[in-house]
């Protein structure tokens, strides 16, 4: 479940960063292996804040591993952030965007990922997306709430 107020009681274990890769009006989505968290889901690149490091740090650091893309911290707009609350515990979601001028090739890091798609995001909307995207999708995508 996803807040935009901090919830009661909320305690997170760690932030997450995430980034919605933006080409021609689509949205690059990355196909988690099935052994993975949330696995066989579809989602956008994204990773947990290592100790240290910046929320641009991260950010920049996860575009790189899981889509081969090197970009500047001066590329990325940050959107929001939201409140998570698993069963098991919290954490923060910090979402980010970036919009290109040319389709990247995207190299996928094998180990995390098996396929990749660029889907206009109300496209996005109709894929089996890992838990909660749906909703932050709508909340940066406002034509997607129609």
């Amino acid at each position: 479940m996803i807040y935009k107020d901090i919830p009661e009681n909320f305690n997170p274990k760690f932030d997450v960063v995430s980034c919605y890769f933006e080409h021609a009006g689509k949205i690059l989505l990355l196909h988690r292996h099935d052994h993975k968290s949330e696995g066989d889901k579809w989602g956008v690149p994204a990773g947990k804040i290592d100790e240290g490091e910046s929320e641009l740090e991260a950010m920049v650091r996860e575009i790189k591993e899981e889509t081969g893309q090197e970009v500047l911290a001066e590329q990325l707009e940050y959107l929001d952030k939201v409140y998570v609350r698993y069963p098991d515990y919290d954490f923060l979601y910090h979402m980010f965007r970036i919009n290109l001028d040319k389709q990247p090739e995207v190299l996928l890091s094998v180990g995390e990922h098996k396929d990749y798609k660029w889907v206009d995001p109300k496209e996005a909307l109709s894929l089996d997306l890992v838990r909660d995207l749906d909703s932050c999708i709508k909340m940066c995508y406002p034509a997607t709430r129609d």
